[in-house]
């Protein structure tokens, strides 16, 4: 069985317009798959089919990443997922409570859904939200804080169809194929809705601000100053201190600044080539090394004459 023509079609377009996101078309198979599950629930057989001759892959090939990703469901889902964090902090802090709770309640087990269609469960390892534990998520938005009483609450009301409002993130939690779609690359226009972040997970920024503090340079805790120690050293011709590998890293893509490192426009800086494995300013071969670049030798003894009269060494 395959998909209706009209249906086809508009997945057909959906796809290219994908596809055009990547330099090579095989790298869109992972919004691809949610593109499908979007259309069926799940990323059916004639999803892998479709997926394949767009790609020019097999359709083992797209079975492959389609097995390999839990976010990716092998039979239909419900309209909602319902993801409980089992990891450790969440666990201690209560939920692994949640889950037999939720377990006992919807009489599901692990990636089973309930006989209305409403719901499917699931363990997750992390949800990415320790400091809110113990955390829900409903089609990946975030329920923070949650106890076995309010997760069963939050259950009950997704099933009768009522809304509900995520903790964090979008005002109302969309349904599983609305959801697909939106990791499929398509936005629903709901980017800016609700809270971002909370104030836990900004403390540190908040105390950083307070007192101060700042990432360190890519050398280091003293990173800028080494960085500003050697653009002075280049400038002033006191580079024989350092060999090649010693040079400032410059990262890619930044010629103007590596131009103001040696002390001159990126521009004026031909004799120079970047290090492809260390990214570091390197001496071409066609450049003439200048005195001070030359290593340091010990000073030689003077000569004194021997009793023949003549010197030696």
């Amino acid at each position: 069985m395959s998909y209706p023509t009209e249906t086809e079609a508009r997945l057909r377009a959906d796809a290219a317009a994908i596809i055009d996101r990547y330099p090579i078309a095989r790298s869109a198979l992972l919004p691809m798959l949610h593109l499908v599950q979007s259309e069926d629930g799940y990323v059916s057989p004639d999803g892998i089919a479709l997926c394949a001759d767009i790609l020019g892959l097999t359709n083992a090939e797209v079975s492959a990443v389609a097995t390999f990703y839990t976010q990716y469901k092998r039979h239909p889902n419900g309209r909602y997922t319902v993801g409980v964090c089992i990891n450790t902090l969440c666990a201690v802090m209560g939920g692994d409570a949640v889950w037999r709770r939720l377990r006992d309640h919807l009489g599901i087990g692990h990636d089973e859904t309930t006989d209305d269609g409403a719901v499917t469960l699931e363990r997750i390892e992390c949800n990415a939200a320790c400091d809110y534990a113990p955390v829900v998520m409903v089609n990946w938005e975030f329920f923070d804080e949650q106890s076995p009483e309010s997760a069963v609450d939050l259950v009950d009301r997704l099933r009768v169809g009522e809304p509900v409002t995520p903790t964090r993130g979008a005002d109302r939690v969309v349904d599983f194929r609305a959801m697909s779609r939106v990791l499929a690359g398509f936005p629903d226009g709901r980017a800016d809705e609700g809270v971002g972040a909370g104030p836990r997970t900004l403390a540190g920024l908040r105390l950083a601000r307070e007192r101060g503090w700042e990432a360190p340079g890519p050398h280091g805790s003293d990173g800028g100053d080494r960085r500003d120690e050697a653009a002075a050293a280049a400038t002033s011709g006191m580079r024989s201190r350092t060999s090649a590998h010693d040079a400032p890293t410059v990262p890619a893509g930044s010629a103007d600044r590596a131009g103001a490192v040696a002390g001159k426009p990126a521009a004026d800086r031909e004799d120079t080539t970047m290090a492809p494995a260390t990214g570091t300013s390197q001496p071409s071969q066609t450049s003439q090394p200048s005195q001070t670049s030359q290593p340091s030798r010990a000073p030689r003894a003077p000569r004194r004459p021997s009793a023949d009269g003549k010197e030696s060494p």
